[in-house]
């Protein structure tokens, strides 16, 4: 007896079975709200993003020169990122137009509608409604292939434009024949200093029509334009291949595609994308599951972006041209991102691609002086915080993966721990980064303290004793930053916690977060965490009030913190392990429900189907792994966390490797073990005792100032430790003072500096801390008319009388901010006095808003009512001056006046002009220091 499958079953399996996983990819997820993906065609990790731009104003929601929202496209260009947080790339811009043609990008630009539009993997086609063109774009790894249709007939042009969206360094245009252009274009955005080649190819005889001059003598030539008569439905096809070596290696590159036949190039693209897909397979009766399940693999595999010619040159860090030997050299690292789930992922299907990573690293090393950070187009970034490239490679060397050099790592890793940049000098000294070190000072401890345990694995594998020692002490530093009482990682200021304190807001002290989403962040000692939490119900509960917390922050709006549920946003990558924590509770039920409720909830079959940026795959890559029931919580450690997978079944198609099948019954240790790392591991691993860290002890006072006397308390985590401790009025080494037993609270009169530290119970000594106080040079008191925003606030009005000045790194806390208003306040002198000079300081950083007033003027008084205008100093700063500087708006009095009271009026600079990326939003003004002679 025969059976028939039904029509939906025959559907369904189809889904489950089919080898064609490109079908099920949707590249127009993400393009909308704030998932900054871009819908154009691609390979898998390949050099070319062929794709077209909607946004040219480095806008945030414009970062991949897409936003599904938008109905005008500028043109087609070559190179785009994936969901990253600032706009670059763009490269090598053509666009198809009609009748004259024009470098003016609103001439040359078109209105579309979504309804002609359509993307799948490795392909995209639009048309364009001014001129009714049809365009359809694919490409192989360093090639883009465009076809143009025009549906009416006149003189087709194909515009080049390399003014196109970041600021061009230099352009080169070479006609090298009828139908042959070579192209540099070398630009300057996030990456300072992008060099991109490029060979264009036309199928058919084209005329230069027009062409845009510079007189700036390395802008040679901004703008092109190419046309021909065509008949109604006749097509152009356009090859354009890129290098970032020279005209050479874009001549050999585009030999990759080698006739002018589209419709194979398509399908070669769709083969490349099926095969990669293929290393998971899943099953699922849901459609939509499964096309958000292969868009985020796709996602996870549209970068790194290989970086090298077919010959293996490449462009190295150093900016020179190099070969590869024996590794692919790839660029666009993500890291801070990425080191969380992307490259675990990439751990478990692409191995060899994982040591091409690593070994371009390497690379990097050798040519730039350290690791990558946020690594673009051979340019350090230095976006973001962290050296996560230990991270990466310590987890690949805790799961066995060869091909590339474990010393040489280890070397390069403890080189990154060891700079005195970025607040680590401060961080190596002491123990942790304070905020007056650095910003963002409790997120770059915590982290530095994961990267630190990286190494210490790195060297527990390599058998350096000495340094596992050492950096597993280091890896313990996020004790410092946390509050034993609060049970919150603070920011401490001056030796002490900075007040006031709210763990909800989003400000300085933090990267992309508050306290809420970085006071889990100690993937490297779980267990430790928990107990400094006051055991598993504690830790439990701190977890429930998170998840469980009204979903909003305070403080300053952060796009990037999106997706809350409670505190936890899963729109960052900050929070992207919290779930998994109450695993190590013993509460995986817990873990279960809130990743089901993410995966069905935060994840979506529209444009606006992620929660938060894709970041270069990272959003994308804890949906994969999660969705088979496993993530790495801990990368470094060579097994996985679970939870109950999402899928009936997945299958892993990997070559030379037999992974075993992940089912809804598998059990947990099956799931731990996905890749034999585990296993491996603990037959290879050194097993070392590391000294435990005593936390430095906490000096409390009222502030930074005072007028007459002060009282000082310090005070530890441990009240059986001991503390010592000294005062004294001028700098000195700490090793060269004699400390006392500290008993009691004591009181300061003068100007001083408090030195202490922590004596534990088996003779450790915990790092030393110091705190510096200042009496007030004058007993002057100030009413603000204006009011501060509550993110600057240097410490509250008297921060702006102390005798302490505040430098260029204003994220340090020590400047006021009034945005959207003028600053005024009167200072009451107590008594007349003879008046010399006013002054006053204002800092300027334009990227940030913050610029100069336009002029200060200043009164005097002796009743407080009735002010006289004694003088105005006027601005001389350019505000288009983007380096940090402070402004120092002083009035020299030819004679002296008499007056008790002092008014200061700062001008805002007011709405940000047209030139500023923040155009129309109000500036800030930020002052720190008045000062009366």
């Amino acid at each position: 007896m025969k059976k028939f499958l039904s029509p939906l079953l025959l559907l369904i399996s189809s889904f489950i079975f089919g080898q064609n996983y490109s079908e099920y990819v949707n590249p127009f997820i993400g393009t909308g709200g704030h998932g900054h993906t871009f819908p154009g065609a691609t390979v898998p990790f390949g050099m070319v993003q062929l794709s077209p731009d909607t946004r040219i104003d480095g806008s945030w929601d414009g970062c991949s020169g897409y936003h599904y929202s938008d109905n005008v496209i500028y043109g087609f260009s070559h190179t785009h990122l994936n969901g990253t947080g600032v706009s670059d790339y763009g490269d090598i811009m053509l666009m198809p137009t009609m009748g004259e043609p024009s470098f003016d990008n609103k001439v040359y630009s078109s209105t579309f509608s979504h309804a002609s539009e359509k993307a799948s993997a490795g392909f995209y086609s639009v048309k364009l409604d001014k001129h009714n063109i049809d365009v359809r774009l694919t490409t192989s790894t360093r090639v883009g292939f465009h076809e143009y249709t025009f549906n009416e007939t006149g003189l087709a042009n194909i515009v080049l434009d390399l003014n196109h969206r970041d600021k061009l360094l230099e352009g080169k245009i070479r006609v090298i024949d009828d139908k042959t252009v070579e192209v540099l274009r070398r630009s300057e955005a996030w990456a300072r200093d992008q060099y991109v080649y490029a060979r264009i190819e036309f199928n058919q005889k084209m005329t230069v029509s027009k062409t845009n001059k510079s007189d700036s003598e390395k802008l040679e030539i901004t703008g092109m334009s190419f046309s021909k008569q065509v008949k109604k439905g006749e097509k152009i096809l356009v090859k354009v291949s890129l290098s970032p070596t020279g005209y050479e290696g874009a001549k050999l590159n585009a030999s990759e595609i080698k006739d002018w036949n589209f419709e194979k190039v398509k399908k070669d693209a769709e083969q490349l994308w099926d095969k990669e897909l293929s290393k998971i397979e899943v099953s699922s009766s849901i459609k939509d599951k499964l096309v958000i399940f292969y868009t985020a693999l796709y996602h996870t595999m549209a970068q790194p972006n290989i970086a090298q010619d077919i010959d293996g040159k490449y462009r190295g860090r150093d900016n020179k041209v190099h070969e590869s030997e024996g590794f692919d050299y790839y660029t666009v690292f993500s890291l801070w991102d990425t080191f969380r789930a992307a490259h675990p992922l990439y751990t478990l299907i692409d191995k060899k691609r994982t040591a091409d990573f690593i070994n371009t690293f390497l690379k990097q090393y050798e040519q730039g002086g350290r690791l990558p950070v946020w690594e673009l187009a051979s340019n350090e970034t230095d976006c973001m915080i962290g050296y996560h490239s230990v991270s990466v490679m310590a987890d690949a060397m805790a799961k066995g993966i060869k091909g590339f050099d474990y010393e040489k790592c280890f070397e390069a890793a403890k080189h990154s721990a060891m700079l005195d940049h970025l607040g680590l000098d401060a961080y190596k000294k002491q123990g942790f980064i304070s905020i007056d070190d650095e910003h963002e000072s409790v997120s770059k401890t915590v982290e530095y303290a994961y990267d630190d345990w990286c190494i210490a694995q790195m060297a527990m594998i390599l058998n350096k004793k000495e340094d596992y020692e050492y950096f597993s002490k280091r890896s313990q530093s996020w004790k410092n930053v946390f509050d034993w009482n609060t049970g919150f990682m603070r920011p401490k200021k001056n030796g002490g916690w900075d007040k006031p304190f709210d763990p909800k807001e989003i400000n300085n002290n933090y990267t992309e977060g508050n306290s809420w989403q970085y006071s889990f962040f100690v993937p490297q000692d779980i267990e430790g965490m928990i107990q400094a939490y006051g055991g598993n119900d504690k830790f439990e509960a701190k977890l429930d009030e998170m998840f469980n917390a009204e979903s909003k922050t305070t403080g300053r709006e952060q796009v990037d913190v999106t997706g809350l549920i409670g505190q936890y946003a899963h729109g960052n990558e900050p929070s992207h392990h919290m779930t998994y924590l109450y695993n190590y509770v013993g509460k995986p039920e817990k873990t279960t429900e809130k990743v089901h409720y993410i995966l069905n909830n935060f994840y979506k079959n529209t444009p606006d189907g992620l929660i938060g940026n894709e970041d270069c795959g990272q959003m994308s890559a804890w949906y994969v792994l999660s969705s088979m029931g496993i993530y790495s919580v801990t990368p470094g450690v060579p097994k996985w966390e679970t939870t109950k997978p999402y899928f009936e079944r997945v299958k892993f198609n990997i070559d030379n490797e037999k992974i075993k099948d992940i089912t809804q019954t598998s059990s947990k240790n099956e799931l731990e073990n996905i890749g034999g790392f585990y296993a491996d591991a603990i037959k290879k691993s050194n097993i070392y005792i590391y000294e435990e860290l005593i936390p430095v002890p906490v000096i409390n006072a009222e502030s930074k100032s005072f007028k007459d006397k002060m009282k000082i308390e310090i005070i530890s985590k441990n009240p059986n430790n001991k503390i010592y401790y000294n005062v004294h009025e001028s700098m000195t080494s700490h090793h060269d003072m004699d400390l006392e037993l500290y008993v009691k609270p004591f009181e300061i009169e003068k100007s001083s500096e408090i030195i202490a530290y922590c004596f534990g119970n088996k003779n450790q000594q915990s790092e030393f801390i110091s705190a510096t106080f200042f009496k007030k040079p004058n007993n002057y008191t100030i009413d603000i008319k204006s009011k501060y925003n509550p993110q600057y606030h240097a410490g509250g009005n008297d921060g702006l009388l102390d005798g302490i000045f505040g430098t260029t790194n204003w994220r340090k806390g020590d400047w006021q901010g009034y945005q959207s208003q003028d600053f005024e306040a009167v200072v009451d002198l107590q008594e007349v006095k003879s008046i010399k000079n006013l002054s006053s300081n204002y800092l300027q950083d334009s990227r940030s808003w913050i610029l100069v007033p336009t002029k200060v003027d200043y009164y005097t008084s002796d009743d407080n009512i009735n002010f006289k205008f004694v003088g105005s100093i006027e601005n001389t700063v350019n505000p288009k001056e983007t380096e940090n500087s402070i402004r120092n708006f002083s009035l020299k009095l030819d004679s002296p006046i008499k007056a008790k009271y002092v008014k200061v009026i700062a001008k805002n600079f007011g709405k940000l002009p047209e030139w500023h990326q923040g155009f129309g939003g109000d500036a800030f003004i930020f002052i720190d220091e008045i000062t009366i002679n």
